[in-house]
């Protein structure tokens, strides 16, 4: 009777999550159920919703979003590999709470430890990769609070790699300071070969390991991240996923319940994809005139455009979008190739939401002596003929 219930209890929770990212895409009002939240935007970084977000909380698990993020920045670097073998210390060994049960003297690969971290948030297993990385954990933990004030978390301050709090009241982060490593964490892509993987197994099958993040298997676009619980930080969850090019991250910082949280980032990410998307301007580059060159060979230089990123806007904004040329009035010569001649502004009224640098095409050398005789004698030489 027991096992029924359960499985009553687990349908019906599931279509309540199916339930609500159909028809929550119509409300305009988002209800979170939580101490704090952010929805920001990954790509700008810009914070589209927020309550509480600078409130100081305890975030659980939700911390390994920064170790995840100095083992792909430590990948990506070469400084270790996803095949180097790493031995378990006895202090990897005995951390508790989620776990894969490393034994002291047990050996995996950075990619499996990853695997562990990632999708079962295991303690041990993001402990040992942090003593790889840095030789002890006390080492690693100063690499995060280091990147953290390198990525402008000013209300973060780390304790641990785990987000075990049972000992401490001054492992503490934010909303926005959350959102701000998700983002981060984020740009490294291959972050999402671990992230978004609802079950895998280890030890040859032996250990299994199942996302704690239902949002993996339930909704559209899911790209991520953290869940984290304890009794001091309650419910928390770090969620992102992408739809039609618009990436989103919403953070949810002490739910009652797990349900709540879930409920929470779904709110918030299906408000801002129903009222945001991701667009690339259009700039008549026609409009842009070639910019005079002073005592330069030649007499202009041509502005070019390299780059146009694309713009997170609220939905039907990109039709009231106005661009501004701003180009200087004449530059002196040498003209260095990519020297920046001007700028081109996007503006919705009188704010400026995006700007581009207009750099020259071509260098241009200074005249001097030489070449002025040169052409002299040329123009005589003509005039003869």
């Amino acid at each position: 009777m027991k096992r029924s219930t359960a499985l009553i209890t687990s349908v019906i929770f599931f279509l309540t999550l199916f339930t609500f990212s159909v028809s929550a895409e119509n409300e305009s009002e988002i209800t979170v159920n939580a101490e704090s939240g952010v929805l920001m935007d990954v790509q700008t970084g810009e914070l589209l919703y927020g309550f509480n977000e600078d409130k100081k909380l305890c975030p659980a698990s939700v911390t390994k979003i920064m170790p995840l993020l100095l083992f792909m920045e430590a990948i990506d670097s070469g400084k270790i590999s996803l095949d180097d073998t790493v031995t378990a210390s006895p202090d990897a060994a005995s951390k508790g709470g989620s776990q894969i049960w490393l034994k002291e003297g047990e050996q995996m690969t950075v990619d499996e430890l990853l695997r562990a971290t990632a999708i079962a948030s295991a303690n041990d297993a993001c402990t040992a990769l942090g003593e790889h990385i840095a030789g002890s954990e006390e080492a690693f933990v100063k690499m995060m609070n280091d990147r953290a004030e390198a990525l402008g978390m000013k209300n973060t301050n780390f304790v641990n790699c785990s987000g075990l709090d049972d000992d401490t009241t001054e492992h503490l982060t934010t909303a926005y300071d959350i959102a701000l490593m998700s983002r981060e964490l984020l740009k490294h892509e291959k972050i999402t070969d671990y992230t978004t993987v609802w079950m895998d197994s280890l030890r040859g099958g032996e250990t299994q390991l199942v996302n704690t993040n239902r949002l993996v298997r339930f909704y559209k676009g899911t790209t991520g991240l953290k869940t984290g619980t304890t009794s001091k930080a309650g419910h928390c969850l770090s969620a992102s996923a992408e739809r039609d090019g618009l990436h989103l991250v919403a953070v949810v910082m002490g739910a009652k319940n797990s349900t709540d949280r879930f409920e929470g980032a779904k709110a918030m990410l299906n408000w801002g994809f129903a009222n945001y998307e991701n667009v690339t301007p259009e700039i008549d580059l026609s409009a842009i005139e070639k910019v005079r060159v002073l005592k330069g060979i030649d007499s202009y230089v041509e502005p070019q455009l390299r780059k146009v990123d694309k713009l997170t806007l609220k939905s039907g904004q990109k039709q009231s979008l106005e661009t501004k040329i701003i180009l200087c009035e004449d530059v002196e010569a040498p003209v260095v190739e990519n020297q920046t001649v001007g700028r081109v502004e996007l503006k919705l009224g009188e704010k400026t939401v995006a700007e581009y640098n207009l750099t020259a095409k071509n260098a241009v050398g200074r005249i001097n002596i030489v070449i002025m005789a040169q052409r002299v004698l040329k123009s005589l030489t003509k005039g003869l003929e």
